[in-house]
């Protein structure tokens, strides 16, 4: 998973044609931890559909601000620009949960701005 750190680029990958999940985390806390092991895994079942970027919510707090990003990790689908759908819950996230979220993120991503339309 690719690591933002700038907001300039945060900016340029969540403004393109292509779905972009931003996954909000820092390295203090414990349920990011515990998605790392299977995260490389999911990233590469949905890669045909989605990129997903990771931003460490202490790098960049003004933006995590503007995003109204409280509870860590969250997960934030968007595309051109614009926010789609997001994914938080102060419970630990499971796999199963994760990819029913990216399944529901490709859906609306394709209901709202058709690739191909």
């Amino acid at each position: 998973m690719q690591k933002v750190s700038q907001e300039e680029e945060f900016r340029r990958i969540t403004g393109e044609d292509r779905l972009t999940v931003a996954v909000f985390k820092t390295t203090w806390c414990k349920d990011c931890h515990f998605i790392d092991p299977f995260i490389p895994d999911v990233e590469k079942a949905y890669a045909d559909r989605l990129t997903l970027i990771e931003i460490d919510r202490d790098d960049m707090p003004d933006l995590c601000s503007e995003l109204n990003i409280l509870g860590i990790p969250s997960f934030i689908a968007f595309r051109k620009g614009q926010e789609l759908v997001r994914f938080v819950s102060k419970l630990r996230k499971t796999r199963d949960e994760i990819e029913q979220f990216l399944d529901r993120a490709v859906a609306v991503s394709a209901a709202v701005a058709p690739v191909n339309g």
